[in-house]
């Protein structure tokens, strides 16, 4: 917990809507490291490839469960399942350390953006809710929390962010 509460909203943009539970989620339990490639170039097309390692890569199929870990260079929308059923989460946009994105689950929308070195956000879907937290964030995997599904999206410099989803 003392990792997420740790969080400033420094570099948070967007809304949310919330049901009162707590935007924290938890210890991390995994880690992976990233490696940047200080390439200048920018290009964020599907020929881009990450600089990181994502336990499912690049496939966004593999959070239909609605648990995974992905690297995304790309303007994309994943779609997993919900606390309240299907929700999706699209990237709108994503560059060097900056990233901004929205989720939907049943009739709750929530927006999340960063940007600096270290920046991300986690959001925490509930059955009649949702909460945001946007700030330095670690890059590993949160844990999951009874009843919700927590996501964890962390900009990278080179213009590849990391997207946690987790779910019990």
């Amino acid at each position: 917990m003392a990792v997420l509460t740790a969080l400033t909203v420094a570099g948070c943009g967007g809304s949310d809507t919330t049901d009162g539970a707590p935007s924290h989620s938890g210890n991390p339990s995994e880690s992976r490291s990233a490696q940047p490639s200080g390439s200048p170039s920018g290009d964020l097309g599907a020929s881009a490839k990450p600089s990181v390692s994502a336990a499912d890569g690049r496939d966004v199929g593999a959070c239909s469960d609605g648990s995974c870990e992905i690297a995304v260079s790309e303007r994309v929308t994943v779609r997993f399942k919900g606390p309240a059923g299907p929700a999706t989460l699209t990237v709108n946009e994503i560059g060097p350390n900056k990233v901004t994105y929205t989720v939907k689950s049943g009739n709750n929308r929530s927006q999340g953006g960063a940007s600096g070195p270290g920046q991300g956000c986690v959001t925490v879907l509930r059955d009649h809710g949702s909460s945001n937290s946007c700030g330095r964030v670690s890059t590993m995997r949160p844990a999951a929390q009874p009843g919700a599904v927590v996501i964890l999206m962390a900009a990278g410099e080179d213009g590849t962010a990391i997207l946690h989803i987790v779910s019990r």
